[in-house]
């Protein structure tokens, strides 16, 4: 079982900046797949980034591609998201995900979720 803890979220106003972390517990990080997700209230949940075991291959949505960067440091246990020039469309509770069977995943099928973060940006 894995243990994912997320913190990092708040209010910002739009064009700034938030780094999201999520730290993992349970299994030996360096072999999980990680990524982010986010939902807005009354909307689906969406892919926002993903990083492979190393941190060497990574994903993006289109709708963050450019402004948002995922990263791990394996030493820590953490995953990180960086998010610059925020828009208030970036308003969603983000999740952590990682899962144990796949070097990098981008859809929505991972085995472990954190609790999330909520994120606002205000105009």
């Amino acid at each position: 079982q894995v243990q994912l803890v997320e913190s990092g979220g708040g209010l910002v106003q739009a064009g700034g900046s938030l780094r999201l972390s999520c730290a993992a517990s349970g299994r030996t990080f360096s072999s999980l797949a990680m990524g982010w997700f986010r939902q807005a209230p009354g909307k689906e949940r969406e892919f926002v980034a993903a990083i492979s075991w190393s941190g060497g291959t990574t994903y993006y949505a289109d709708s963050v591609k450019g402004r948002f960067t995922i990263s791990r440091d394996n030493a820590k246990n953490t995953v990180y998201l960086e998010m610059n020039s925020l828009k208030p469309e970036d308003t969603a509770v983000y999740y952590c995900a990682a899962d144990g069977r796949w070097v990098v995943v981008t859809t929505e099928e991972y085995e472990y979720w954190g609790q999330g973060t909520q994120v606002t940006v205000s105009s």
